[in-house]
Parts: C-alpha cells; sequence; structure tokens
C-alpha cells in the first residue's frame, strides 16, 4: 500500500509540475526606428540637435575661413615680412589649426557636446516608448519584448506578437 501511495504521490506531483513547465512564455516584439519616425517629441529633438550642428559648422567655417585668409595673405607677402613678423604669422596660423582641431573634438569627437545633446534630447522620448512597452507588455502578459531594430537577431518573426502599434498608441494616450 505504502509503494502505490508513493507511485500515486510521484504521478500527482509529476502532472503539477508539468503543468508549470507546459505554460509557455509570451514573446512580442516592436520596431523603434517606427516608433520614433512616427513621434513628434522625437522629431522635435531632432531638429533641434540639427540646429545645434549648422551653428556649429557655421562657427567651423567662420573658423576655417579665417584660417584660409590668413594662410593666402601670408603666402602672398612672406617674402617681404621681416623674420619676426613672419614667425609671428605662422604662430598665429598655428594657434588657429590647433583651435580648429580643438573646436571639431569638443563639438563632434567621441564623448563631444553632439553625443552629449543627441542623448540629453532624446532621453525623455526614450523614456516614454519604454513606459509605454512596460504598459503593454504587463497590461498583456507579455514575458519578453524584444527591439526589431537592436543588435538582437531575429531570424523569424510572427507579426501577431508585433506590439509596435499597441505601444504607439499608448504613447498617444489612445
Amino acid at each position: 500500500m505504502n509503494k502505490i501511495n508513493s507511485l500515486a504521490l510521484g504521478i500527482l506531483l509529476s502532472f503539477i509540475f508539468s503543468g508549470f513547465a507546459l505554460s509557455q512564455t509570451k514573446v512580442g516584439y516592436i520596431d523603434s526606428k517606427k516608433i520614433i519616425d512616427n513621434m513628434q517629441e522625437a522629431k522635435d529633438a531632432k531638429q533641434k540637435l540639427d540646429n545645434l550642428v549648422s551653428d556649429w559648422q557655421k562657427e567651423l567655417g567662420q573658423l576655417q575661413d579665417s584660417l584660409k585668409k590668413i594662410k593666402d595673405d601670408f603666402d602672398k607677402k612672406k617674402l617681404i615680412l621681416s623674420d619676426q613678423m613672419k614667425a609671428q604669422v605662422e604662430k598665429e596660423i598655428k594657434d588657429l589649426e590647433t583651435s580648429i582641431t580643438s573646436f571639431k573634438t569638443q563639438k563632434f569627437g567621441e564623448g563631444g557636446e553632439y553625443f552629449q545633446k543627441q542623448t540629453e534630447f532624446m532621453k525623455p522620448v526614450q523614456d516614454r516608448i519604454f513606459k509605454a512597452i512596460e504598459t503593454v507588455a504587463k497590461k498583456e502578459d507579455y514575458d519578453y519584448v524584444f527591439d526589431r531594430n537592436s543588435d538582437l537577431l531575429l531570424l523569424f518573426v510572427n507579426e501577431k506578437y508585433d506590439l509596435t502599434a499597441k505601444v504607439q498608441k499608448v504613447i498617444e494616450g489612445k
């Protein structure tokens, strides 16, 4: 009798635990590029960044034009300039070249102002998208949500699990 009870208990536990094992993981995905492309906030942030870049490029252009003018003037006059004046103009040229290089690095180099501003302008957009994803995922009991545009390679995607439209509706307040 004891063996039968143990066997019955073992079978019962197998059924209980297999029920847990059979529960499916629910996975969805989004297309962050499509979401961002449709968000006015993202368009505004991009425009703001583009305006800054345009201003920086104008400033850089002015510095480069100044350098070109000084170099051209120097080339035309170097035969009649004293050694002291030549040295002074050459130093001015070298200083301006250093200034241009520094400007480029400060604005567009690794960790430069461009990347800082990009992060600053896009953070509210990314936070809003993340909250919308979290809302949809929790509401519809998704275990995982992947971004189709990330480094994660998706070899097959069943379109019925695309949460992009739902996330966009949450963002738009619908």
